[in-house]
């Protein structure tokens, strides 16, 4: 009898190849498919010794060498190339048979394959997979959405090829269609607000704190120990401590200073502003990170504004301590922000999330692994339905323990020209948040006055507008 493959992946560049590994170092059989085959040829021969690939030269050899129901992972670019591998594919399977994306695709796009390919019969599944290559193959954070029915034949494949924490793995059922992608992305624009922070704390050490690259990377180690303690903090890190070779200059400033990104944050933001959810801190990130490659914009600028130099010393004595309450609240609100997102979505596609499932596979395999996501599963597990991660306890306590620290560190920046515009949103998000009353007032006054698109009143009901232009007498709408 020839043998069969629990799962078949095709797309073998790293992510691809490495999912494919991790798969077979586990026990399952893995049917293995490249467009050219020479790629599938090469993993066959390099790594075959990890566990059984099933090779195949063509995609109807690919899926007749798969086990019913047959579940075949595609990991190629996400858009048109996703959906031509779709195309190839689908009219080899039968009905009960599974189609996993594992790329970064927009989860609109993946709402429209699940609708087009469940009248096929046959399922998709928008999988979310973090954790690099290194995670692909030794054990990532896995999202994946689709149907309860297809999460109960693959699911467990999934699982044991997850990171696990305390033996449990970091992989669950997000919920229906594209909410597996829509977490994965909410999950990367949290992962730029996070960097973008962390550069910022290492500006303001470096500029207003005089210190070395080397000192800082001392500085981020000692962090890395305490309650910021999380895989961005700990690369940092060594990113600072690197010297570049050809130079003896500490790495970070041979590196040219414009940060590169694919998409996934842009998607975050966009869905927010749909969402109508403000997540200032992952927006500020994603902007930051234009400013950087506006090059020509940024020389045109330099010589030309204004502005303060800044002074070494300027933070004082307790400038590390006050950067590192900054940055823990700051991230706070990143991640309180992040989660909004994904509650006001669950609620808009009627996924049924469970925040706190998403907290507990995001503490290993993925890229903000982080120690205070023990903490927010922990919140949601105590009120699934927390309005915002701020007002839970322990949240609570470390953001108003930052007070007096983080506005100093907003301050400072301000007065020495160092641009920290994720410290400084996630402070103005907190004070909006807090504020007893915001000059919105001022705004739909506005609007009633040019447009006409009345308010409403805080001592009765229903929607008004002024008169502007006659006797500026108020009616009802």
């Amino acid at each position: 009898m020839t043998e069969k493959a629990q799962i078949g992946v095709t797309g073998l560049a790293v992510m691809g190849r490495n999912l494919a590994r991790n798969f077979a170092r586990h026990g399952h059989t893995v049917a293995v498919h490249n467009r050219s085959y020479g790629r599938t040829k090469e993993l066959v021969e390099e790594f075959g010794h990890e566990g059984t690939f099933l090779p195949a030269e063509s995609a109807e050899d690919f899926v007749a060498s798969l086990e019913r129901p047959r579940r075949v992972v595609i990991m190629v670019k996400a858009g048109k190339p996703t959906d031509a591998v779709i195309e190839e594919f689908a009219p080899l399977l039968e009905p009960g048979d599974m189609i996993i994306d594992a790329g970064n695709a927009h989860f609109a796009d993946t709402r429209r394959r699940e609708a087009s390919l469940k009248e096929r019969g046959l399922h998709f599944v928008g999988t979310g997979v973090s954790g690099g290559e290194e995670g692909a193959l030794h054990g990532p954070s896995i999202m994946p959405g689709g149907s309860k029915e297809s999460y109960e034949s693959l699911g467990p494949l999934l699982e044991d090829i997850a990171a696990k924490v305390d033996g449990e793995p970091c992989c669950v059922h997000v919920g229906p269609d594209g909410a597996g992608h829509f977490v994965k992305m909410v999950h990367n624009g949290i992962e730029y607000a996070d960097m973008q922070l962390i550069a910022e704390a290492y500006d303001l050490l470096r500029q207003a704190g005089g210190h070395s690259p080397a000192e800082i990377a001392d500085v981020f180690s000692s962090w890395n120990e305490g309650r910021l303690g999380s895989y961005l903090i700990e690369i940092t890190a060594e990113v600072l401590k690197q010297v570049d070779a050809g130079t003896g200059k500490p790495f970070v400033d041979i590196v040219v200073d414009q940060a590169e990104q694919k998409g996934t944050g842009r998607w975050t933001v966009q869905s927010a502003l749909d969402l109508g959810v403000p997540v200032s801190g992952i927006a500020e990130a994603v902007f930051a990170r234009a400013l950087s490659g506006g090059a020509d914009v940024r020389r045109a600028a330099a010589g030309k504004l204004p502005g303060p130099a800044a002074q070494t010393g300027a933070g004082g004595a307790d400038l590390r301590a006050d950067v590192e309450q900054a940055l823990f609240a700051s991230k706070i609100v990143a991640y309180a922000q992040g989660f909004q997102q994904i509650q006001a979505a669950s609620a808009e596609y009627g996924w049924e999330i469970d925040p706190g499932a998403m907290a507990k596979i995001w503490r290993d395999g993925c890229i903000i692994r982080a120690k205070f996501l023990d903490y927010i599963k922990q919140a949601y597990d105590k009120d699934a339905n927390l309005q915002t991660l701020l007002v839970d306890d322990y949240f609570l306590d470390a953001v108003s323990g930052a007070q007096e620290a983080w506005r100093r560190v907003v301050a400072l920046a301000a007065q020495q020209g160092i641009p920290a515009p994720g410290f400084a949103s996630a402070l103005a998000y907190y004070d909006g948040l807090r504020a007893q009353r915001l000059p919105a007032a001022l705004i739909q006054g506005q609007r009633d006055f040019f447009g006409a698109h009345t308010y409403q009143r805080i001592d009765k009901d229903g929607s008004f507008h002024t008169m502007w232009g006659a006797e500026r007498n108020e009616v009802g709408a």
